[in-house]
């Protein structure tokens, strides 16, 4: 399932000596179709030339998967949106509106970005309450396996979080008492270095 965003018509000037879209103009296609949900998220071009906040890709996935040809009309959908306090992760898809094929389709990593200070930023609260609204509205027609996905990341992540949490404090405390412990100095710190050991800390 996805959100349909926009339909492009398939420019002469965009194909190649193959006959068909070339690979670059993929991205301009759902590159100029993604700035209609910037601007839905404050972000896009108005945002950049009146507040100088706005965002830039880091990191890009694109597979080609059926091709086009000039004349083509496609149909550009979001599959998959989330973001946290500083990034914006994204999946969109290509379909040839004939033929239902599944032409392309990118994911995308962008950040929030000061462009006075050129420095990475977080989102303000207006915009936070825009993506998480359009978010509620819409996760339903997101990818199961996407949404599913991110559940099990954001698990792992918060379990290791935890998990380091706890040894963070089990091994302040077992500093503590082998500093408090009397005894043979040497029997000791052999104590100490093998429960820090199971612990798996380098300290």
């Amino acid at each position: 399932m996805s959100v349909h965003i926009a339909n492009q018509i398939i420019k002469k000037e965009w194909t190649d000596y193959n006959n068909h879209m070339n690979m670059a103009y993929y991205i301009l296609v759902f590159d100029q179709v993604w700035e209609l949900m910037l601007e839905k998220f404050k972000m896009g071009e108005m945002s950049a030339k009146t507040t100088s906040m706005s965002t830039m890709v880091v990191e890009t996935h694109t597979t080609y998967n059926s091709e086009v040809k000039e004349g083509d009309e496609v149909e550009v959908n979001l599959t998959f949106f989330d973001h946290d306090k500083k990034r914006l992760h994204y999946k969109m898809e290509m379909i040839e509106k004939s033929s239902k094929k599944l032409s392309a389709t990118t994911e995308v990593l962008s950040l929030y970005i000061n462009l006075d200070a050129r420095k990475v930023s977080e989102f303000e609260e207006e915009k936070v309450n825009l993506m998480d609204d359009f978010i509620n509205l819409n996760s339903l027609k997101f990818s199961n396996k996407d949404v599913l996905e991110k559940k099990v990341n954001d698990s792992f992540v918060e379990a290791a979080n935890l998990l380091r949490s706890y040894k963070t404090d089990l091994s302040g405390e077992l500093k503590k008492l082998a500093s408090e412990t009397d005894g043979d100095k040497t029997k000791k710190q052999n104590i100490l270095s093998r429960m820090l050991e199971i612990l798996g800390s380098k300290d």
